[in-house]
C-alpha cells in the first residue's frame, strides 16, 4: 500500500488543481488589475461573419439584418464552445429575435441605406419588439439582452460573460444601456397598462466573482412613455 501513496497524493493534487481551475473558469467576473488582464478578441480569424436574410417586424417600416458568425465548417456560433448545424445565425418568433449575434443592421423600407446598431463589441442573445407598447403609444422600441464586457477575463466576449439590458428605437438609434456595469441581468417584464419596463439585476456585493444567494438583488424600472428612458430604483423588500 505504501508504494502507491506517492501516486495517490499526486492524483489528489492534480484533482484539486483541476477543480480549482474549473471553479475559476466558471466565474462571471474576475477582479484583477486591468493592466494584467488579457485583451478582448475583437476579430476572431477562425470565424466567418455572415448576415441572415432581413426580418420584417409587423407594423414597422424597418427591416432588421441579424449579423452573426459561422465557424470554418459552416456551423453557427451559439456560445463559447457550442455550435449549431446550418448557415442560420438567428431565429425569429413572437416579435423576438434570438441567437448569438455580433450586431444588427437596420434598413428603412424603400431605402437602400443600412445603419449599424453599435460599433463596440457585443454579443446579442435576444431582441424583443414591444408590440403592445407600439399599439398603445405609437412608440416603437426594441429591448436587448446582451454581453458587452469580457467580465471573466478569458480574452473573449461570449455567453459566459455578464448579461446586460439595453434599449433602442425601432431604427436602432438611441441604443442605451439600462442595467449597471458588473450587474447580471436576472429578468425583465413590461407592464403594458403603465408603460413601465421592470427589471432585476444581481450585484456581486461580496466580490467573489460569482452571483449567488449571498449577493444583493437590485430592482429598477423605466418609464417608456416619456421617451427619456430614465432608470429608477425601487425597493419591494425593506
Amino acid at each position: 500500500m505504501k508504494k502507491y501513496l506517492p501516486y495517490l497524493a499526486t492524483f489528489l493534487l492534480v484533482a484539486m488543481v483541476s477543480c480549482k481551475k474549473e471553479e475559476v473558469e466558471k466565474l462571471k467576473v474576475i477582479y484583477e488589475d486591468s493592466a494584467k488582464s488579457k485583451p478582448m478578441e475583437i476579430v476572431d480569424t477562425t470565424q466567418i461573419e455572415v448576415a441572415d436574410l432581413p426580418i420584417a417586424l409587423e407594423g414597422t417600416s424597418y427591416l432588421i439584418h441579424p449579423i452573426g458568425q459561422l465557424n470554418r465548417e459552416g456551423k453557427a456560433l451559439k456560445s463559447s464552445s457550442d455550435t449549431e448545424e446550418g448557415f442560420t445565425v438567428s431565429n425569429y418568433g413572437e416579435y423576438q429575435i434570438t441567437g448569438y449575434l455580433k450586431n444588427l443592421k437596420f434598413q428603412e423600407i424603400g431605402k437602400d441605406t443600412l445603419t449599424t446598431l453599435t460599433t463596440k463589441p457585443v454579443l446579442i442573445e435576444t431582441v424583443t419588439f414591444l408590440k403592445a407598447l407600439a399599439d398603445k403609444t405609437k412608440q416603437q422600441v426594441l429591448v436587448y439582452t446582451l454581453s458587452d464586457m469580457d467580465t471573466n477575463k478569458d480574452g473573449k466576449l461570449n455567453g459566459e460573460d455578464i448579461k446586460s439590458l439595453y434599449i433602442s428605437t425601432i431604427s436602432g438609434s438611441k441604443f442605451t444601456k439600462l442595467s449597471a456595469d458588473y450587474q447580471e441581468l436576472v429578468d425583465w417584464k413590461m407592464i403594458e397598462s403603465q408603460h413601465l419596463l421592470y427589471f432585476r439585476t444581481i450585484e456581486d456585493t461580496n466580490k467573489n466573482g460569482a452571483f449567488d444567494a449571498k449577493d444583493q438583488m437590485q430592482y429598477q424600472y423605466v418609464n417608456l412613455k416619456d421617451g427619456r428612458w430614465t432608470v429608477t430604483a425601487y425597493h419591494p423588500i425593506p
